[in-house]
């Protein structure tokens, strides 16, 4: 084709453009001569194909765009969801958690009481409820089986250990909090447990117990996050949860953070009211509505304290405590968000430059800088390489852009003008029971909360002492003179970002620390902690595998950087997980030949390439240029390997970006794909989710935390909205094109930013061009993600921000998988091509995996009968089945487990039998008649005691309707 020709040709049929990436180019990083000696032409007429629109700024986002679900939309989800774990097929389907056991995750509460310190409790932000009663040496889970399992506070009666109360919905108002389902109250310990109601205060901040009357209790909710609601304030039982009475409500805005009880004199209580504003663009953590407020009749009336406290306005979230001993003495502590402003100078001829002299300079002053002065200058501030101060006077002096786009590089122009900051973290003290209150920090106390302290705001006061406390933040610090002087303490291996303290009144020494890294406990007043890591609570945003074997996990973890492991890992033995990045850790590709060599980040975009092996990483994020609006990266930003070409990468900002040699360098490929509102905070109006075909290279699909889905079909020469049919302003939480049939989508799309839980899911068969909603019986619930098997099409997998679904090809309904899997939101699903496992990752509870080839068999109703057995293929004998090394060791007692499979039709109890070679019955065994799946673990004896020896056998399982009967052979190793 001739050269000139080539950008005409392109314009006309811009279908064809792919094919100007030969082929062999998809399989080896280097270009063809062709395309090589007209690369220049080739990327103009690219740019000219692309549907670039004109710079016309943000839009305004729109008031309202999706109303948050109602009290009965809540508590109807709930039901359905309970009437779908009674039924589903797959509550005794095989699950084995994987782990990891490493940073265990995001605590939020730790309780226990005086009379019992090896007993406590452990509350995590998405993980539920664990009790120990071994001092931390183990745990058990004892909130899997509720309809939530995120967890805002918990408390235990002082007089009755026995009485534990759960308030659900975390009250840290993390961008990853989920709703609860009101408060649970247990009277035994935490083996059972009974919903006492309050469904919609989505949110608990805090709950306080009468400490002589055990039906008094009150609850401080801070309603739901992304909405203003009513079901915020302070409730009141005086019947153990039967009937509640808000005696204290602010406004839709304003809820309670924190409450406390005056021990010796219970009519006394104590509310923080915190205001804030939380949407997917912006987080305002104050307002009019913040303050606190006192009650001197047990909660039933309340009057604002506001002696010695800061403007209500200026106030973002409280802490309180009360000393047990001297209940006079109470401590408040604050994010104090009033803004202090200061005028940067600017001057001119100072040897080095700032943001600020570049606002109003001219195009003249520019060229007159030195060029060691700018480039000193441009690598100060880390303008992208290609910048040098010879490139910048080329493009200003062309009229590309001018010098105030230096400025405007990074920040808004009003920051390179001033230097802002909020007052941040104050202490207040009173010594008459919170009536009058003093500031006592004398320091400054910038580093605890940085610009989150949101996420923070707690202050714990040791119950014998009045003049130690603790502050939580990003750091751990305690005064020892009533809150004027500080040191950090938890420095040594002890993970930031603290949430949680139990301080034992019998020994104030002893305190159990709770942060994003899990459990420590401290013997010596915190200077030194002891990590009880020993629990898979970790919070993963993503998942993905390699091609060792056993194949290993990937995943991001909040706050927990990215890790890797073993398939076949059992938590707490064996070899322990690795990790390979810090962070909040995100997306995460191996090389599939070289699993040492790795693409991964954390938050907002920012990625590597890694070569563990070397010890070496790139950062290989994208970068705007001088000029062009600033891209705009998600907090978890989707970054993704070709399947056809593993040096090929992609990512999204409001652009799509790919990479053809590893990162090294990219290529903006579409327009901004966003809606481009304007955000305030938070990044918004950025691409949320990213993928392209296994079945041909350049079909892309990419979708947007604002509502809108793309796809190109030409690899990103054209791009069409696919959006019509879909529900408007949702966040797109999933793609997933077809690997088995092209052109057949998947997409979920979730409310949750907006305090919406109806469940958005929908299949394309014609490239997204319509669309058919496949949410079926699916309770409301927010959709994280949506996958189809890769070898059966239409079987389906799902996670939710409340656990995951399997559907059956041509079926209408969801099942929901229960059983070995809890109750826990699931970020990320994949299914490993060649071993035919689901790896579920969890955002509470770590890693799942699944064997998926029983699912498969029933999908294709392979078998006329409906009965389906499944066994291992191979057993390997051992000389020791039975015998012990010495008298006080265990035997080495085998297990194999056999999963069968009872269809619908079955009306009579079936049968498993093992059968010799010669098809005599050796063991038989009646197996469970209700439709599902189910287990029979057998010790590999026959019915006369004794193991099998080593040869051919069988498996039959046979019903009314017939038999499956399955092979085996026990072999011995050479």
């Amino acid at each position: 084709m001739e050269p000139l020709i080539l950008p005409f040709f392109l314009l006309t049929f811009p279908k064809f453009a792919p094919l100007l990436i030969p082929y062999q180019f998809i399989r080896i990083p280097m270009f063809s001569p062709f395309v090589y000696t007209h690369r220049k032409l080739i990327l103009l007429a690219l740019g000219l194909c692309l549907y670039i629109s004109p710079v016309l700024g943000q839009k305004k986002i729109p008031k309202t765009q999706v109303d948050p679900s109602s009290l009965e939309a809540i508590r109807d989800a709930a039901q359905k969801k309970k009437l779908l774990k009674s039924q589903s097929i797959l509550q005794n389907y095989p699950v084995r958690g994987i782990g990891p056991q490493v940073m265990g995750g995001r605590v939020v509460d730790i309780e226990s009481s005086s009379k019992n310190p090896n007993v406590y409790y452990v509350a995590y932000a998405s993980g539920g409820v664990f009790k120990t009663e071994t001092q931390g040496m183990s745990f058990e889970p004892i909130f899997d089986e509720q309809e939530r399992m995120t967890i805002g506070d918990m408390a235990v009666h002082p007089q009755n250990d026995q009485v534990i109360w759960v308030g659900t919905g975390e009250n840290n108002s993390s961008r990853s909090s989920y709703a609860g389902f009101g408060v649970y109250k247990s009277s035994d310990g935490g083996k059972n447990w009974q919903h006492m109601g309050l469904e919609n205060t989505q949110h608990i901040g805090r709950i306080a117990l009468h400490p002589q009357n055990p039906q008094v209790a009150w609850v401080g909710s801070l309603g739901a996050l992304y909405s203003s609601n009513s079901d915020r304030g302070v409730y009141k039982t005086q019947d153990g949860g039967q009937t509640w009475e808000k005696t204290l409500f602010i406004n839709d805005s304003t809820g309670i953070v924190d409450l406390i009880v005056n021990p010796q004199n219970p009519d006394e209580l104590w509310a923080a009211a915190w205001e804030k504003s939380r949407a997917a663009w912006s987080f305002k953590e104050n307002g009019p509505g913040s303050g606190l407020y006192y009650s001197s009749d047990g909660g039933e009336s309340w009057k604002k304290l506001q002696n010695g406290l800061p403007q209500a306005q200026h106030m973002g979230r409280i802490g309180l405590d009360i000393c047990q001993s001297n209940p006079q003495v109470l401590y408040l502590v604050l994010d104090n968000q009033e803004e202090i402003k200061e005028e940067k100078k600017r001057e001119e001829n100072k040897p080095s430059l700032d943001f600020a002299n570049f606002l109003e300079m001219s195009q003249a002053d520019l060229l007159a800088l030195s060029n060691q002065r700018l480039d000193s200058f441009l690598r100060d501030k880390n303008f992208p390489s290609k910048y040098r101060a010879s490139l910048v006077k080329e493009e200003v002096k062309a009229g590309k852009y001018r010098p105030e786009a230096i400025a405007r590089y990074f920040n808004d122009a009003n920051d390179a003008l001033f230097s802002t900051k909020i007052r941040g973290p104050e202490v207040y003290r009173s010594n008459d029971g919170g009536q009058s209150w003093k500031k006592v920090n004398t320091g400054d106390l910038e580093g605890i909360f940085y610009t989150y302290g949101y996420y923070f705001g707690q202050v714990r006061v040791d119950p014998s002492d009045a003049d130690r406390i603790y502050i939580f933040g990003v750091r751990l610090i305690r005064s020892d003179d009533g809150g004027k002087t500080y040191q950090e303490i938890a420095e040594q291996n002890v993970h930031s970002d603290h949430h949680a303290m139990w301080i034992d009144p019998q020994n104030p020494q002893r305190n159990l620390l709770g942060n994003d890294g899990g459990v420590y406990v401290s013997y010596d007043f915190g200077e030194n902690y002891w990590h009880l890591n020993n629990v898979s609570v970790g919070q993963f945003y993503t998942v993905n595998v390699d091609y060792q074997k056993p194949y290993f996990v990937y995943g991001g973890l909040q706050d927990n950087g990215v890790f890797r492991g073993s398939s076949q890992s059992v938590p707490g033995e064996g070899k322990k997980w690795e990790r390979v990045f810090g962070g909040d850790g995100m997306y995460v590709a191996a090389h599939p030949d070289n699993p040492d060599l790795i693409y991964t980040g954390f938050q907002f975009g920012n990625y590597f390439r890694l070569d563990l092996k070397r010890r070496k990483r790139k950062r290989i994020t994208p970068r705007h240029d001088i000029g062009e609006p600033p891209l705009r990266y998600n907090w978890r930003t989707p970054l993704i390997m070709s399947a056809h070409n593993p040096d090929i990468l992609y990512i999204g900002a409001q652009k799509v970006y790919r990479s053809l040699d590893r990162g090294d360098s990219w290529q903006s490929i579409s327009p901004d794909l966003s809606l481009n509102y304007s955000s305030k905070n938070v990044p918004f109006s950025t691409i949320s989710t990213l993928q392209e075909s296994k079945l041909r290279f350049g079909l892309l699909y990419a979708g947007t935390d604002d509502g809108k889905v793309f796809t190109s079909p030409d690899g990103g020469v054209t791009w069409q909205d696919i959006s019509r049919g879909l529900p408007a302003n949702r966040w797109v939480s999933s793609i997933f094109p077809s690997s088995l049939k092209e052109g057949t989508v998947y997409v979920s799309l979730n409310g949750y930013r907006y305090d919406e839980v109806d469940a958005f899911v929908f299949k394309s068969e014609d490239y997204g061009k319509t669309w058919t909603s496949i949410k079926a019986n699916l309770p409301n619930e927010a959709v994280n993600v949506v996958i189809e098997d890769p070898k059966v099409p239409g079987l389906l997998y799902l996670g939710t921000d409340e656990g995951a679904y399997v559907r059956m090809p041509e079926a209408q309904d969801w099942i929901v998988l229960t059983g070995d899997f809890p109750n826990v939101p699931t970020y990320d699903l994949i299914v490993h091509p060649r071993d035919l496992e689901l790896v579920l990752a969890t955002h509470g509870r770590s890693m799942y995996a699944l064997d998926v080839k029983p699912i498969q068999a029933i999908a294709q109703k392979k078998n006329p009968s409906g009965l389906y057995v499944f066994a291992p293929e191979k057993l390997r004998h051992s000389k020791s089945w039975g015998e012990s090394s010495f008298t006080y060791t265990q035997a080495n007692t085998p297990e194999v487990e056999i999963v069968y499979y009872t269809p619908p039709s079955q009306k009579k109890s079936p049968r498993l039998e093992i059968l010799n070679a010669q098809g005599k019955v050796l063991r038989r065994m009646e197996g469970v008649s209700k439709p599902g799946f189910h287990r029979w673990t057998w010790d590999l004896k026959g019915k006369d005691g004794s193991y099998l020896a080593v040869g051919d056998y069988k498996i039959r399982f046979s019903g009314d309707q017939g038999e499956d009967l399955r092979p085996f052979t026990i072999y011995q190793a050479k």
